[in-house]
């Protein structure tokens, strides 16, 4: 597992954290290096997120001729889930290898938080890298699929987590479509200050 830093509430560039060697010939990634543009691109992967939640939900409802969760748990699941976003960082984290260093703190600006790393990622591990956060949106919302309709309380809380453990991730399976579509197999991918670059190598 990695080092990782925790850098508390992070008001500064987080380009900065993000600095290491970045060799000669590495290409740019093409993805937006502004955090608000990057969240509008990924807008169509939360859509889906939440599509995938309102059938589940039309569907339990369907199948058990009643709501099958309290709306109050729900509310608290997706408090839960929010606050699981510290974990969604940390899952970042632990697939780096041990030289790496990880720095995890809040970021405001974005409602959330943040991993952030320079060191370089073959394409594959990148790729579990960005998406391991997801477990914390796909277990609950299999549970909430499995889960007996009179488990009112369990179902919305389910629920609750799965809405922000589904929606989260959004940036990251938007950062992993680009690079699937834009870089070669077995090549090597690094963030350097806000861009994504890729090369052959390690």
């Amino acid at each position: 597992m990695s080092h990782i830093k925790w850098l508390g509430i992070i008001k500064d560039d987080l380009g900065q954290y993000q600095m290491g060697d970045l060799p000669d010939g590495a290409k740019k990634v093409n993805v937006p290096e502004d955090m608000d543009e990057l969240m509008i691109k990924a807008i169509p992967f939360q859509i889906i997120a939440t599509v995938i939640i309102i059938v589940s939900v039309f569907v339990k409802v369907s199948l058990a001729k009643e709501f099958p969760f309290a709306p109050m748990w729900v509310v608290i699941g997706f408090v839960l889930g929010f606050l699981a976003l510290i974990i969604h960082e940390l899952l970042h984290a632990i697939v780096f290898p041990k030289k790496a260093t990880v720095y995890v703190g809040i970021y405001p600006k974005s409602f959330g938080a943040v991993a952030l790393s320079s060191y370089p990622l073959k394409r594959w591990r990148f790729v579990l890298m960005s998406l391991l956060p997801m477990v914390l949106g796909v277990v609950p919302i299999l549970l909430f699929w499995i889960l007996p309709p009179e488990y009112k309380v369990a179902n919305g809380l389910m629920l609750g987590m799965a809405m922000m453990g589904l929606t989260s991730p959004a940036v990251d399976i938007y950062n992993v479509c680009k690079a699937l579509g834009e870089t070669p197999r077995g090549c090597t991918l690094q963030f350097h200050g806000d861009s994504l670059y890729y090369y052959d190598g390690i």
